[in-house]
């Protein structure tokens, strides 16, 4: 139950996070992109605070063999760069760029009502699902091959 409270806490602290630095507004994704327009640095702000956050954390979550709340820890331990890798990257931000939307903010605008917010987490939804049949295909297809 604390798993889940934590969970939860920190969740709505990240909705809260994004709605207070204004990052739910697609406007302010499609202004940081606009090189050649009216630029608005403010998600590189965010983004460094995030980034600079996520340097001491990762650091501090190395040297512990157990979270804070008792559980295993579970860091990543792939570090290659792949083609898997980098055109995941360009399709995330090709979706991000014409929306104006990622992952955390979409499902925040989403609570909030906005209907484009919807349509992305609808999509973005089903391009989960297609990315998982495909990758138990390809999964199948290489245990057949061995």
């Amino acid at each position: 139950m604390s798993e889940r409270l934590s969970a939860f806490g920190v969740g709505l602290l990240f909705g809260l996070g994004l709605i207070v630095s204004g990052m739910t507004d697609p406007g302010k994704v499609i202004g940081f992109l606009d090189l050649a327009g009216a630029w608005d640095p403010s998600l590189a702000l965010v983004m460094g605070g995030a980034i600079l956050v996520g340097v001491f954390a990762f650091a501090a979550a190395r040297r512990r063999v157990t979270s804070v709340l008792g559980g295993a820890m579970q860091l990543p331990t792939t570090r290659g760069i792949d083609r898997r890798l980098i055109a995941g990257s360009l399709l995330f931000g090709a979706g991000w760029g014409l929306a104006g939307f990622c992952p955390g903010p979409a499902l925040v605008s989403m609570a909030a009502g906005q209907s484009k917010a919807m349509a992305f987490v609808l999509a973005m939804l089903l391009g989960m699902v297609l990315f998982e049949i495909l990758e138990r295909r390809r999964t199948q297809a290489g245990a057949a091959v061995r």
